[in-house]
């Protein structure tokens, strides 16, 4: 493994299931800095000259290859914003991993803004997975507010996994979107708060071109007296296509605030928000628990399955 010491490596696992040095392409920022990176033939990574980000260029046609940009961060105090471009060719298919985790048990805040832009060009397919992850037991914040853009050429495709389950004290996380004729999206967010935690999950997204379309899923659960929003506008400029669904948990004290936005700007565009926010059901409890689970280990199977 890279010179890492265990915490990060624990980090490195949860963020990115990363037990190893990966195959591929990769960069691993580890405190402010790099703690390892490797090109490809067909996958460049070139970092900024201020050191804070990353150009990732795809050639043209490249398949069945994957990026690995995970961030850890154990100093407590440390906050930073690091901007990551990708330029991904024509007719490729690839996968990209990120996502940051950090561990903090001092008594500053620390914090991790990470801007990506996507740029995928005509035909090509990319699956992007994020996860975020906290951990430590000191008094000080960990905040994380990722910011995405993704641009899609013609007949492109996007498929997002952005995942948030542990341990994140405040979370805005913005993601935008511009889709061209025949492009399309899919984002499956996954995200559970707890305690005083906070988190807002913004999603802008804008259908161009004729035939686009795009499918935009968030399944959360807001526990002890966390608070959530949800805020995502469809805006379809073409005859397009566009879902989105908000379907949540909540527990205890928590709040969750849903908030659909639609804009249709031509006669063929079809948007659809759906919407789904209540408690554990009763039966649901009753009967894991005549199978033997108590209450609680029955709530947590429940929210596992839910949040799969």
């Amino acid at each position: 493994m890279l010179q890492m010491d265990e915490i990060q490596k624990r980090i490195l696992r949860e963020v990115a299931d990363l037990h190893e040095v990966p195959e591929g392409a990769y960069n691993i920022r580890a405190n402010g800095v790099s703690a390892g990176r490797a090109s490809t033939e067909n996958i460049e990574i070139i970092p900024r000259e201020d050191g804070q980000g990353l150009t990732i260029k795809i050639k043209p046609g490249t398949r069945n290859e994957s990026v690995h940009i995970p961030v850890v961060m154990t100093q407590s105090g440390l906050s930073e914003t690091v901007y990551n471009d990708f330029y991904i060719g024509e007719d490729s298919d690839v996968v990209i991993v990120a996502g940051c985790g950090i561990d903090n048990c001092g008594n500053q805040d620390s914090q991790h803004d990470g801007i990506h832009r996507f740029f995928v060009g005509k035909g090509a397919r990319v699956k992007y997975v994020e996860k975020h992850y906290g951990s430590g037991d000191g008094k000080g914040k960990r905040i994380l507010n990722p910011v995405t853009e993704v641009y899609l050429e013609e007949n492109s495709t996007a498929e997002m996994e952005m995942v948030q389950i542990k341990g994140v004290d405040d979370t805005t996380r913005t993601t935008k979107a511009e889709l061209k004729e025949g492009a399309g999206l899919v984002v499956r967010e996954r995200l559970m708060t707890h305690g005083d935690q906070k988190a807002v999950s913004i999603y802008k997204v804008e259908m161009n071109g004729e035939g686009s379309h795009a499918d935009v899923v968030s399944r959360s659960v807001a526990r002890d007296t966390s608070w959530q929003k949800f805020d995502a506008v469809l805006t379809g400029n073409a005859a397009c296509s566009g879902h989105t669904e908000c379907d949540a948990i909540i527990m205890d004290e928590g709040k969750i605030l849903a908030v659909p936005g639609l804009e249709a700007n031509n006669v063929d565009a079809a948007l659809v928000h759906e919407a789904a926010i209540g408690k554990i059901a009763g039966d649901q409890l009753i009967k894991l628990m005549t199978l033997g689970l108590t209450e609680e280990e029955a709530v947590e199977q429940i929210i596992n399955g839910f949040l799969k």
